[in-house]
This record gives C-alpha cells, sequence and structure tokens, in this order.
C-alpha cells in the first residue's frame, strides 16, 4: 500500500536528484524498504570502490558499464543486471560513452535522500 507522503507513480525525472561524483548523477525515489534510483554517467565517469551494508541490485537501461564486483570485472550491456551483497566492495565505470543504469538498494539509504 503506498504511503501518505510518497506517490504512487513517480513521472520521468521527478524525485530527489544530486551529483553524487564528477559526471555521475542519481535520481532516487524510496518506499517503506526499498529504493529505486537511476544512474547517469557521462562519459569515462567512474564511482570510486566502496562498500555499504545495503544489498545493491542492478540493470543496465543503456551504454557500457565496467563493474568490478568483489575481485571480478566484467563489461556489461544493455539488459544485463548485478547483485552485490552488503559489505562488498565495487567499482564502475561508463565506457565507450554515457550509460544509464537502474539501481535498487535494501534498506534505503538514508544518504541518498
Amino acid at each position: 500500500m503506498a504511503q501518505p507522503d510518497r506517490p504512487v507513480f513517480v513521472l520521468a525525472g521527478e524525485g530527489r536528484s544530486r551529483d553524487l561524483f564528477p559526471g555521475v548523477t542519481i535520481t532516487t525515489n524510496a518506499g517503506e524498504n526499498l529504493m529505486l534510483s537511476v544512474v547517469r554517467f557521462e562519459p569515462e565517469a567512474s564511482v570510486p570502490v566502496h562498500a555499504h551494508p545495503h544489498e545493491q541490485a542492478g540493470l543496465l537501461v543503456s551504454g557500457r558499464l565496467k563493474f568490478t564486483i568483489g575481485d571480478e570485472t566484467r563489461v556489461l550491456e544493455p539488459g544485463d543486471q548485478w547483485l552485490i551483497p552488503g559489505g562488498v566492495p565495487h567499482t564502475v565505470v561508463a565506457v565507450d560513452g554515457p550509460a544509464v543504469a537502474l539501481d535498487v538498494f535494501n534498506p534505503i539509504r538514508e544518504d541518498y535522500l
């Protein structure tokens, strides 16, 4: 059931947006127990290696991303997905142009609200 203070529908471009790193912008929307975020990468933009306690799943919408999760690195194409358990170090960089990814976090990342 929808929360009274949260919309049922979120139109493209709505939500909380902020720059995470140079060339990396995130737009988030959260429910009670999960967060959905659209991450936009400019060409060659990167997210440095980091870890967080949140479980993270994602889908590459467009472009190409070089993703390292733990000690495994792959170049992902549109439609490819990732699953990152909490506490596992990971990093990502856009390759060959811009990219757009969809991430889901559980629990909600309060630092992104």
